[in-house]
């Protein structure tokens, strides 16, 4: 018996399901289902797999489930799970899958879990879990897809990580791991996807991450406290997808990379790079995303050559000068969603926008933008956050703004904005933020929701705007007084 792709399900799980002895497959994915896991799911002892994600439930996860001793498929993610994880789960030796990332699950990694012989994908991410990883874990050869990120795991990365010889996967960045990067991973012969970025891990790289994981086509060891200097060789010279180095004190010039028809993913950030873009862009025909943001990057936009795959760009806090018609023009890609170009030195006006773009995010904050704000912003209708704050744009606000229906985020502070805030905005209905700070604007803030339960300072050092949150408007004032 199965019990499976039921959708828009409320309330509680029936306790009455502890009754359905003969059920095999418990599956209710992604409803509305709150509070507890009934214990008496325990007594399904017949049943193969249970997947509650994407629920609302809450509490502790019961003791009982334990009882399951056919279980293959574990699945809790994506809920408001607290509290350990039980020390009856060692009674799961069938299991295959255990996922229970995206609560809030404290305590200790429990040491039974190297005692699932079978199990290829454990995913505890996103918890808060702590203490060190069991050693007994790396007892597991079938292990596929291992990721413990964003918890409280501390200690050393255990040389036995080796062990997991059919490992894929290895996900453990945001925890709170130090020491060095144990050398035995470069025996993981299967290893493609390589995380262990936010932590405390420190110098050297080991030398035999050069001859080892073949696999190898994305590695991520941002904000560590390494200091690489260069990008290592080993990395520049293979043919990976994703190469994220940020926070690893690199210097000098950008990297060229002999292999970049794979690249696909690179993050430089937060390092020391200087000069210009030089060629860098040239080969990367690949590159969907690039983040090069908060470095001492000198170039002019004109550098820039954009591929057509391009979705994401961030090249914010640099040095870079020039206009933006260089980026933002009639062959700008419908592929390109995310612009970041803030703090830096960029002049001229916003170029006009064509239709059939698909920006999501436009942030040009801290340049020196002048110029007005183009009607035409209205065509990006996928837009959900634009920042063109600290600049010096003037003229009016276009009534075309309110036509940005996804808008979420909108900050124009700091510029020299003229006229009215245009009541066509109140049709932005899911705004959560807005800031009108520091311009010239007048005339009465738009008096329905978000706008008039915006916090003051959003409307503050104006030349005359008044209505709620401001006081009121001369002229209302003086209606009422007759009345």
């Amino acid at each position: 018996m199965v019990i499976g792709g039921m959708k828009h399900i409320k309330g509680p799980i029936p306790e009455s399901f502890s009754n359905l002895t003969h059920l095999i497959q418990l599956i209710l994915d992604d409803n509305s289902l709150q509070g507890n896991i009934p214990s008496g799911l325990g007594h399904l002892s017949l049943l193969q797999g249970l997947s509650l994600s994407g629920n609302r439930l809450r509490g502790q996860i019961p003791p009982s489930l334990g009882n399951l001793r056919n279980l293959q498929l574990l699945n809790l993610a994506r809920n408001f799970l607290s509290g350990p994880i039980p020390p009856t789960f060692k009674n799961f030796q069938a299991l295959l899958s255990l996922d229970l990332s995206f609560n809030m699950l404290s305590g200790l990694l429990p040491d039974c879990v190297g005692q699932f012989r079978n199990l290829t994908l454990i995913d505890l991410s996103n918890n808060q879990l702590s203490g060190q990883i069991p050693i007994s874990l790396f007892s597991l050869a079938k292990l596929l897809d291992l990721s413990l990120s964003h918890n409280q795991l501390t200690g050393k990365i255990p040389d036995q990580i080796g062990e997991l010889k059919s490992i894929t996967t290895l996900q453990l960045s945001d925890n709170q791991f130090t020491g060095h990067i144990p050398g035995s991973i470069s025996g993981l012969q299967s290893l493609w996807n390589l995380n262990l970025s936010r932590n405390g891990l420190s110098d050297p790289l080991p030398d035999t991450l050069g001859r080892g994981i073949h696999s190898l086509l994305s590695i991520d060891l941002s904000y560590n406290n390494l200091s690489l200097g260069t990008v290592p060789n080993w990395i520049r010279s293979r043919q990976l997808r994703a190469v994220h180095l940020a926070g690893c004190k690199l210097r000098g010039t950008l990297p060229s990379f002999p292999k970049p028809d794979s690249l696909n993913s690179i993050d430089l950030s937060d390092n020391y790079f200087t000069d210009g873009f030089s060629n860098f862009f040239a080969n990367l025909s690949s590159l969907e995303k690039v983040k090069l943001a908060n470095n001492q990057l000198k170039s002019d936009l004109s550098e820039i050559r954009l591929h057509e795959g391009l979705s994401s760009i961030d090249l914010h806090t640099n040095q870079l000068t020039g206009s933006l018609s260089r980026i933002l023009n009639n062959k700008t890609s419908s592929f390109l969603e995310v612009i970041d170009l803030s703090g830096n030195q960029i002049t001229g006006g916003i170029p006009e926008f064509s239709e059939g773009l698909n920006l999501k995010v436009l942030n040009l904050a801290s340049n020196r933008i002048a110029s007005h704000i183009p009607s035409s912003i209205s065509n990006l209708i996928e837009l959900e956050r634009l920042d063109v704050s600290r600049n010096q744009i003037t003229g009016t606000i276009p009534t075309g703004l309110g036509l940005l229906l996804k808008l979420q985020w909108l900050d124009l502070s700091i510029n020299g904005l003229t006229g009215s805030i245009p009541n066509s905005l109140l049709g932005i209905e899911d705004l959560r933020h807005a800031n009108f700070r520091a311009n010239r604007l007048c005339g009465e803030i738009p008096q329905g929701r978000p706008y008039n339960i915006f916090p003051a300072g959003a409307y503050a050092h104006n030349l005359c705007l008044c209505g709620k949150p401001l006081p009121p408007c001369r002229e209302k004032k003086q209606g009422n007084m007759g009345q």
